[in-house]
C-alpha cells in the first residue's frame, strides 16, 4: 500500500508540473502574439526588420492660429468713380517710421487710380501704391501706421514639408465673404506655373502676349477669385506665402473639372521683391533684347531647327543695339543654358534670366548650325 500510495503522489506531482508547464507556455504565446514582437526575430538570425511609428493625431482646429493672422488680413478694393471697381487681399507685413507696410498682388493693384484699405473691423483708409511689379506678381502699398490692426508674423517655407498644414485669408467671390479662412495642406513645392498676360477687348478675342514661368507653392485650402494677395500661413500662424492663383477647369485639355489646386508665392521670394519696391519703386531686370519661342514654334517664324534637339529657347528675334545684338547672338539660335540653368523652353529662359542682376556677368550656350557655342554676356537693363 505504501508503494502504491508514493507511486500515485509521484504521479500527481508530475501531472501538476505539466500543468504548470502548459499554463507557462500558453502564457509566453499569448504575450507574443498580443505584443509587437517580430517572430522571424526570435527563431531567425540576422533578419532586417522594420516597426511601424504610432503616432497621436489630435485635431482641436487652428483657431489660436487665425486669431495671430486675422486682424493683420486687410480687404483692398480698387475704386474708379467713386465706386468698387474690383478687390482682392493683402496683409500687413511690416511697420517702419510712421508707416505701415502691405503685401498684395500686383494683378490686384495694377492700373488701380485708387485703393481703400478696409480692416476686419471695417475702418477703411487710402492705400498707396509704393511699388508693383508683373512677374513676381508682388506689389506694395502704403497706409498710416495708426490705422492698422495688427502686423502679421512671417514665417519660412525652409523645413515645409509635404501634408503640414495651412490656411488662407481672404476675400473669395463677393465682399459679403471677406475675410474667409479656408484651411488645407501643402500639397507641393517648387511648381513651375505659367502665368500669361492677354491683351484684347473681349474674353473670346484675347490674345497672349506674354508669357513666363512662376516658382509657386501648390496648396488645397480652397482658393477663388478675392483671395489674391492674402496671407497663406503654417498651422503656427505665420505668413508663408502670398496667394496668387489657382488652375480652373479651362486649364485642362479634357471636360475633367480641377478642384483645390491654388497657388501662392514663397514668402522669401516676395519679401526680396518687396524690399526693392520700398528702396526703388520698381525691379530692375536684366533684359537681353530678344523675342524667343519653342522648338515647337519655330516654324511660325520660318526658322528650321535640327530634329535632333528637343528642348531649348529659338530666338525669334534679335532687337537692334540690344545686349544680344552686342554679344552676336542672332535669330534661330537656340539657347540651351544660361549661367548654372539648363534652359528647357523660352519661358525658362526668362525664369532663369530674371535670378541675375542688371551689371552680372553671365555665359550663354547655344546651337547655331549644329555647333554649339558659349557666348559670355554683360547683363543690361
Amino acid at each position: 500500500m505504501e508503494n502504491n500510495n508514493q507511486k500515485s503522489g509521484n504521479k500527481g506531482i508530475q501531472l501538476v508540473v505539466i500543468l504548470v508547464v502548459v499554463i507557462l507556455i500558453v502564457v509566453v504565446l499569448a504575450d507574443i502574439f498580443t505584443s509587437r514582437v517580430d517572430l522571424n526575430k526570435l527563431f531567425t538570425k540576422n533578419v532586417n526588420y522594420t516597426t511601424s511609428k504610432e503616432v497621436t493625431v489630435t485635431d482641436e482646429g487652428i483657431a489660436d492660429a487665425v486669431e495671430k493672422l486675422y486682424d493683420a488680413t486687410v480687404l483692398v478694393e480698387i475704386i474708379e468713380k467713386d465706386t468698387v471697381a474690383g478687390w482682392g487681399s493683402g496683409f500687413v507685413y511690416k511697420v517702419k517710421g510712421d508707416y505701415a507696410y502691405i503685401l498684395t498682388n500686383h494683378h490686384v493693384v495694377d492700373d488701380a487710380d485708387e485703393l481703400k484699405i478696409v480692416f476686419t473691423d471695417d475702418t477703411e483708409t487710402t492705400g498707396k501704391i509704393i511699388g508693383s511689379d508683373e512677374y513676381a506678381d508682388v506689389a506694395v502699398v502704403r497706409v498710416d501706421k495708426d490705422t492698422i490692426r495688427q502686423v502679421a508674423e512671417i514665417g519660412k517655407t525652409e523645413g515645409l514639408r509635404l501634408g503640414d498644414t495651412v490656411f488662407a485669408i481672404g476675400t473669395p467671390v463677393g465682399l459679403e465673404y471677406k475675410f474667409t479662412v479656408t484651411r488645407g495642406i501643402l500639397s507641393g513645392q517648387n511648381r513651375m506655373v505659367e502665368m500669361t498676360k492677354k491683351s484684347g477687348n473681349s474674353y473670346f478675342n484675347q490674345q497672349v502676349t506674354d508669357s513666363w514661368y512662376m516658382n509657386l507653392l501648390q496648396i488645397d485650402a480652397s482658393i477663388n477669385s478675392g483671395n489674391s494677395g492674402g496671407p497663406l500661413a503654417n498651422c503656427n500662424g505665420e505668413v508663408i506665402g502670398i496667394t496668387n492663383s489657382k488652375l480652373s477647369s479651362s486649364y485642362s485639355v479634357s471636360s475633367a473639372s480641377i478642384e483645390n489646386m491654388g497657388f501662392a508665392i514663397p514668402i522669401e521670394d516676395a519679401l526680396n521683391i518687396a524690399s526693392q519696391l520700398e528702396s526703388d519703386g520698381e525691379v530692375k531686370r536684366p533684359v537681353l533684347g530678344v523675342s524667343t519661342t519653342s522648338i515647337e514654334g519655330a516654324e511660325y517664324y520660318k526658322i528650321d531647327i535640327d530634329k535632333d534637339i528637343k528642348s531649348g529657347a529659338v530666338i525669334a528675334e534679335v532687337m537692334k543695339d540690344s545686349v544680344a545684338d552686342e554679344a552676336g547672338l542672332k535669330k534661330g539660335d537656340v539657347i540651351t543654358k544660361i549661367g548654372e540653368y539648363e534652359v528647357e523652353d523660352y519661358k525658362y529662359l526668362k525664369y532663369y534670366l530674371h535670378r541675375y542682376k542688371v551689371g552680372e556677368k553671365v555665359k550663354v550656350v547655344l546651337i547655331r548650325d549644329g555647333k554649339e557655342k558659349t557666348i559670355e554676356i554683360k547683363l543690361k537693363g
